[in-house]
């Protein structure tokens, strides 16, 4: 995948734009949710809130800092899927506090992005079997990549539902 066809997003960003591109996302989500009128109302009943989409965010930024931290003491190693259209539910996301979970997105980016800024090109190299959609072997590069792809894609989610 070279660009998202929806959102346009390239994945050619280089390693060194991956750290402070994590690191920025609180703060444009904290933007972006501050301009829709009901971040817990669903547009559409398969069409996520606001709130959903934050939350989701949190919880990859979480799961991919899990599994470049297995990837880089395992060699090859098969990635869980996530559970995403069940932690919606599970963790009811829509309940959840706007204010903790922006808190913990950021927690979560700057784990995630101080992660990355300390990887050499040997580990970003490495690889392991991404699940989604269909499992596929990824190197670490493309997995702090496409972390910033969620970020972007989901940011336009959110500012889909603004006011």
């Amino acid at each position: 995948m070279d660009e998202c066809a929806e959102c346009g997003f390239g994945y050619v960003a280089g390693p060194e734009e991956i750290p402070p591109r994590l690191r920025g996302l609180a703060q444009r989500y904290t933007e972006a949710l501050a301009g829709v009128p009901d971040i817990r109302r669903r547009p559409a009943p398969e069409v996520w809130s606001a709130l959903e989409y934050t939350c989701h965010l949190r919880d990859v930024l979480r799961v991919q800092g899990e599994r470049l931290d297995l990837a880089l003491r395992t060699d090859a190693p098969q990635f869980a899927p996530m559970g995403r259209d069940e932690l919606v539910v599970t963790a009811a996301y829509n309940r959840q506090d706007p204010a903790a979970v922006l808190a913990a997105l950021g927690a979560a980016a700057d784990v995630l992005a101080t992660a990355f800024a300390a990887l050499g090109p040997a580990e970003l190299a490495r690889t392991g079997l991404y699940p989604w959609p269909r499992p596929v072997a990824r190197t670490m590069l493309w997995l702090g990549q496409h972390t910033v792809h969620e970020g972007e894609h989901h940011l336009m989610d959110v500012r889909r539902q603004q006011g």
